[in-house]
């Protein structure tokens, strides 16, 4: 094999050249191969996100509670919700198809995933 990286290693003749880049050629081939397939994963990978941070109760101090969309480039994904209230801390998930759950979504968590929707 013909390695253009290393000085050392020069080639003998004009026919060892042309191996390297036929070998060259092969491994462009199977990483452009490779790389296809990641694109087609990618489309799942969580490329959306949408946080809302809000006080649900007037009673805690601060922006303690959020509802956070994971969404990937369909708009399929997730809503998580934390609500914080002083006898505790309570989480939700609800899962998103196509920007819309099949759940009943809070003003906060419809939010949520407006803003991941439109940061594409």
């Amino acid at each position: 094999m013909f390695n253009f990286s290393k000085k050392d290693k020069n080639p003998k003749d004009l026919k060892e050249i042309l191996r390297g880049f036929d070998s060259l050629e092969k491994k462009v081939e199977s990483l452009s191969k490779e790389l296809e397939g990641y694109k087609g994963q990618s489309k799942f990978f969580v490329q959306r996100i949408g946080i809302i941070r809000y006080n649900p109760f007037s009673e805690v101090g601060g922006n303690q509670s959020f509802s956070v969309a994971l969404l990937d480039s369909n708009n399929d994904g997730v809503v998580i919700t934390s609500l914080f209230g002083r006898e505790g801390n309570r989480v939700y998930a609800k899962s998103v198809k196509n920007g819309s759950s099949e759940y009943a979504l809070s003003e906060e968590e419809n939010k949520a995933v407006e803003e991941a929707t439109k940061n594409k």
